[in-house]
């Protein structure tokens, strides 16, 4: 590997060890072993870096939101929303999880805007791909009504996951609670 790639690694073990905060320019040169000036180079700063990092980690996880690819429930079903779910949830439970590192992110969001702007950015991504993970087909053919509506509507569910996970994992909702609710939620709006 190349610095860039050695300097990117060793961003990503130190978010996962030390979270964002705490995460020095220092302590990604002597995990990555490079140099200070190869940050600036490669990424522009270290928030940058810190940033792409994960965003590399976020979009990491699909496989795992995919059971390893092996999906059984029909898209858009109540069986895929379940399974998905569930598989999300799992990533959750794994000990030094990236969600705990994604609550750090969004609470100190305003104190860095240039990382709070690429992250907006990424997040629209995965709007996108969090459809076609419930809804099946191609990311490129997902319109951006779609995005806005539904793919919005899945990131607001995992926001709340995250923050119930990360605070209090003893009660949190487990994917059959969440199909029961959607269902429950279903029924009432639709008996009007």
């Amino acid at each position: 590997m190349g610095h860039r790639e050695d300097l990117l690694e060793g961003a990503k073990r130190c978010l996962l060890a030390k979270g964002f905060l705490r995460t020095t320019a220092r302590d990604i040169v002597k995990e990555s072993g490079t140099n200070l000036a190869s940050i600036g180079y490669h990424y522009g700063s270290k928030d940058a870096l810190l940033a792409r990092a994960y965003v590399e980690m976020v979009e990491g996880m699909s496989d795992a939101f995919e059971g390893g690819g092996e999906l059984r429930g029909e898209p858009g079903s109540l069986e895929r929303f379940t399974e998905v779910w569930t598989n999300i949830i799992g990533t959750m439970r794994e000990p030094g999880s990236l969600w705990r590192l994604s609550m750090e992110i969004v609470a100190m969001g305003d104190q860095l805007p240039e990382v709070r702007e690429h992250l907006a950015r990424a997040q629209r991504e995965g709007a996108r791909g969090i459809v076609t993970l419930f809804h099946g087909g191609r990311e490129e053919d997902i319109p951006e009504e779609r995005v806005d509506t539904l793919g919005y509507f899945y990131l607001t569910l995992m926001m709340g996951l995250m923050a119930q996970w990360t605070f209090d994992p003893e009660s949190a909702p487990e994917a059959g609670q969440l199909a029961a609710g959607l269902r429950q939620a279903i029924e009432g709006a639709t008996r009007t």
